[in-house]
């Protein structure tokens, strides 16, 4: 049970600091990119993949379950 709940503190982190990215990286709309160049460019970073990569950890915590655990 506390294996899992380290796991999803680390998901939401991964989650937490590629969101934190994603939203830094919004400025590049103010000099001029447009929405299509914006999530090009957001798609080939690897540190905004942290989001994707957070979100499966945390979604693989929740939803694995043993036959006596609770669920988070």
């Amino acid at each position: 049970m506390l294996a899992r709940f380290f796991w999803f503190l680390f998901g939401f982190g991964l989650s937490v600091i590629g969101l934190v990215f994603i939203i830094s990286y919004l400025n590049l709309l103010s000099v001029g990119y447009n929405f299509k160049e914006y999530v090009n460019f957001i798609i080939r970073r690897l540190e905004c993949w942290n989001v994707i990569i957070g979100f499966i950890i945390m979604m693989i915590c929740i939803y694995k379950g043993g036959k006596y655990e609770l669920y988070l």
